[in-house]
């Protein structure tokens, strides 16, 4: 199918890109309405404010529009919109970029074109959310009427605003803008400590929406306190249904300023939409925090596409995925769905496409790791798999190779078997955590390595429907016993493992690590007893059955408490032999982090 996409091109239309100019904004306009998009970037304004920050150019061809800004050393471009044919835009786009030597990126995608993507370009684009780019929606009632308890600190600092002083809100006219302008260099000496690049860019980008104000069509308004100027919004309509806010300027010391400003711009300018759109908030924390409390009814999800041999698996490709797992690792439709309705995430899996299918995939699970005293993302590798007819061409490697570029974090896996560590030590991996040896456990009687050990693939492990009917335990030793739920398990878990080269998963992963084990014969305990000064009130441990025996995947007893709980919990499960090992695992550091002892540390909860 890809080799079908890229070969057979139906005539071209010519596809000139220009800078743009307020000469285009009729046919621009015309085409966006043609689509009604709701993200912030799809307005002329905002794109012709923006031009000379990221030299920004427009082209049209196949009844469609585009437009492309300087990303870096390449452009980027939108997701055509307008009513013609946006498939075959891509596919031009794409040709265009090939023979500029790099791969087509294109954002802003909404999920509706992200869907699209998938479909029209199986396998071809590697497709990931921007949540800093993620537009706020609010509906105009909320921000007219701030009504709820969520919302009351809002109205009450527009009361305190509104006793304090005579105030005045005025529609934004020419007339303004120089008071305007004068505000606005009032409002960045107020920021000298904390000026960057990015604030430089934005008063730039103001200065253009000033200077355009009418043929931009823009719409404002200016907010006065004792015949003073505190505070101004520019924005416009963005499609039938959604104002968008592009600009808004307020003193911050002046109580009440922003909230006031915000209400009354939507109560005067945003009447007849039924949302307002209040753009994205750039990763800037306290930028995050000020739209966050105002709960937006819509977070509009913005994905980023880059043209990728390795990719994100998608919600359309189970079946290819139960194939390969199926195929590479043995386990049945029941085991594969129940990870991939818990653990799958658009986001978290990567996979190759050849004959128009995938055929090579690994799941990156997310981890914290303490390095250093502090906790680093990592991501730990799972489930890597080539269809057998595949293999032997590089894809697994592939897969790796883009990951560690394009996470910039710790890889962390465990391999399972010895020939696999050779090829992973191949990858750049290198030994990591602590392995402990397998202790085997039999009544009152410790063994050592050598003795009956259950090898892995040996055991065959009973559905839990099989399983027999026990009596209920509720006590073992000096321990009560109950079923431990994720967020308990975890609390107890980071409280005991918590040290340098600690990877820690959080209480989804959790969550599935009890669920898995629940399936495969096992059980997760909550151990309770009275606080003591010797040991802690509260432990947990995982375990399943293997035939006759009994395997502990993790716990927080210490050695004493666990061989002394462990002749009733033989018999409450009806085993013979008790065993624990941890493998240990290899961990692939980014260069920033290449000098991390990665020799001790804890890696648990493994999945296998």
């Amino acid at each position: 199918m890809r080799n079908r996409m890229e070969t057979y091109m139906p005539e071209q239309e010519k596809l000139n890109f220009h800078s743009i100019s307020l000469d285009d904004r009729n046919w621009i306009n015309e085409k966006l309405f043609e689509d009604d998009l709701c993200a912030c970037e799809y307005t002329f304004a905002n794109n012709f404010v923006w031009a000379k920050v990221y030299d920004v150019e427009v082209g049209r061809a196949y009844g469609c529009g585009v437009i492309r800004y300087r990303e870096q050393e390449h452009f980027q471009y939108s997701f055509p919109f307008g009513a013609g044919d946006k498939q075959l835009m891509i596919r031009h786009l794409k040709k265009i970029c090939a023979v500029q030597g790099h791969e087509l990126n294109i954002y802003p995608v909404t999920q509706e074109n992200r869907s699209k993507l998938i479909e029209w370009f199986p396998g071809e684009f590697e497709i990931s959310a921007d949540r800093d780019g993620f537009d706020y929606i609010y509906t105009v009632e909320k921000l007219s009427s701030l009504k709820g308890k969520k919302l009351h600190g809002k109205r009450n600092h527009i009361a305190r605003f509104m006793d304090e002083g005579d105030w005045q809100y005025v529609p934004m006219t020419e007339e303004h803008i120089p008071e305007c302008r004068r505000m606005a260099k009032e409002w960045v000496s107020l920021r000298a400590e904390k000026w960057n690049d990015e604030m430089e860019q934005e008063i730039s980008v103001l200065e253009e929406a000033f200077s355009n104000f009418t043929e931009l069509g823009l719409c404002g308004g200016v907010l006065y306190k004792g015949g003073e100027l505190v505070a101004f919004t520019i924005g416009e309509p963005l499609n039938k249904d959604t104002f968008v806010v592009h600009f808004e300027k307020a003193f911050p010391d002046l109580q009440g300023a922003y909230p006031m400003i915000n209400q009354q711009f939507v109560l005067h300018e945003a009447q007849g939409f039924a949302y307002v759109n209040r753009e994205e908030d750039t990763g800037d924390p306290g930028l995050r925090k000020a739209k966050m409390s105002y709960y937006p009814d819509i977070l509009l999800r913005k994905y980023k596409a880059v043209e990728s041999r390795v990719v994100y698996a998608n919600e359309t490709e189970w079946d290819s995925i139960m194939e390969i797992w199926n195929k590479c690792f043995g386990d049945d439709r029941a085991y594969i769905e129940l990870y991939l309705k818990n653990r799958f995430e658009n986001e978290n899996m990567y996979v190759i496409y050849e004959d128009g299918r995938p055929v090579s995939m690994a799941s990156l699970l997310p981890v914290q790791v303490t390095m250093g005293g502090k906790k680093e993302n990592a991501r730990y590798i799972y489930a890597v798999a080539t269809l057998p007819e595949y293999r032997n061409r590089g894809y697994a490697s592939e897969i790796i190779k883009h990951a560690a570029q394009r996470c910039g974090e710790p890889l962390i896996l465990q391999p399972a078997d010895r020939d696999l560590q050779g090829y992973y030590e191949k990858q750049g991996f290198s030994d990591a955590f602590c392995e402990s040896p397998c202790w085997i456990y039999a009544g009152k009687c410790t063994c050592t390595a050598g003795s009956h050990i259950v090898q892995s693939g040996e055991s065959e492990l009973r559905a839990a429907e099989e399983m027999p009917v026990e009596d209920k335990l509720d006590l073992l030793g000096c321990w009560l016993v109950s079923d431990a739920d994720a967020k308990t398990y975890k609390a107890v878990r980071d409280q005991f493992f918590e040290s340098e080269g600690y990877v820690e998963w959080d209480e989804k992963a959790i969550a599935y690590a009890i669920r898995e084990n629940q399936f495969c014969n096992g059980r997760t305990l909550l151990l309770t007893k009275d606080i003591e000064a010797e040991a802690p009130p509260k432990a947990v441990m995982m375990y399943r059955i293997e035939r006759d025996v009994l395997h502990i995947i993790e716990t927080t007893l210490n050695d004493d408490a666990l061989h002394d709980v462990l002749p009733e919990l033989l018999e409450y499960t009806g085993t013979t032999w008790a065993y624990e090992r941890n493998m240990g695992g290899m961990v692939l550091l980014p260069d920033r982090l290449k000098d991390w002892d990665c020799r001790a540390g804890y890696l648990g909860l493994t999945l296998g």
